[in-house]
């Protein structure tokens, strides 16, 4: 199957802003899915409300565009019904972290076989721009002209504290990098959590002064190096790239599945 066997074709051109890093991840997701040589048949897409969100419109594969925030709560319920199926469930800063923050913690307890991608572009921008869980500190926001007080959630510190079996960080501009850690995360059998620093030129960059998306994405070039470099600890203020949890243990399902055998036999 090739790559474009994929997608939609006729909702073309996509509606994303130009710069948008979220074209980016679709580009590689299904380079990932396609290398995996995984059959649309066996595939859900599961989404909720937001820019992140618009991916589930453009693949060629079962999907559902559900509520705000409850994109995992819908994914669970695929996937218990389902277990078959490969579900990869992609999020924005509010579908995960915000009013979809409790359906997160307990996908990452319990280790259901889902994959989460989270696109981590640090604001609200289908919205108008407003400030998220995950702007940090001093961002400028329709909803913060002067620049917020809030600290930024940290994706993989809580998705490990949550019992994630598999946590892992890149960014749009090392797009071989993601489609490696794409395939690994959908490969995985657990909770997988990746996220995706993405730039947003339109609301983030602009009113934060960081330039279109070709200076964001040298940002993420030059902010960013993989876990345990020797930049690292040169420079401890750069951001970690790679996989930082891969084991295996057991997966929801699976224990559900040993319920239900036991009960029958009585």
């Amino acid at each position: 199957m090739s790559f474009r066997d994929y997608i939609r074709e006729r909702f073309f051109p996509h509606i994303w802003c130009p710069g948008c890093g979220h074209g980016i991840v679709l580009n590689n997701m299904l380079r990932a899915v396609e290398e995996l040589e995984l059959s649309k048949n066996e595939m859900v897409m599961v989404s909720g409300i937001g820019c992140s969100s618009r991916i589930s419109g453009y693949v060629d594969f079962h999907s559902l565009h559900t509520l705000h925030g409850r994109a995992l709560a819908f994914a669970t319920g695929v996937k218990m019904s389902q277990p078959e199926l490969t579900v990869i469930v992609p999020m924005g800063d509010g579908d995960a972290l915000a009013i979809g923050g409790n359906h997160f913690i307990h996908a990452c307890r319990r280790n259901i076989d889902i994959t989460a991608i989270i696109m981590n572009n640090s604001v609200y921008g289908m919205t108008g721009g407003q400030f998220s869980p995950l702007s940090g500190r001093g961002s400028k926001a329709t909803t913060a002209p002067t620049g917020t007080i809030d600290p930024e959630f940290q994706i993989v510190d809580m998705a490990r504290a949550s019992g994630a079996s598999f946590v892992a960080r890149t960014t749009t501009y090392h797009v071989q990098e993601l489609t490696k850690l794409l395939k690994a995360a959908i490969s995985h059998r657990g909770f997988s959590v990746l996220e995706i620093l993405s730039q947003c030129p339109t609301h983030y960059g602009r009113k934060n002064r960081l330039g279109g998306a070709v200076e964001m994405l040298d940002a993420f070039k030059e902010n960013t190096t993989r876990i345990g470099s020797e930049a690292k600890e040169n420079d401890p203020g750069l951001v970690e790239r790679g996989i930082f949890v891969q084991r295996e243990q057991p997966e929801y399902c699976d224990e559900y599945q040993k319920i239900i055998e036991r009960e029958q036999k009585g």
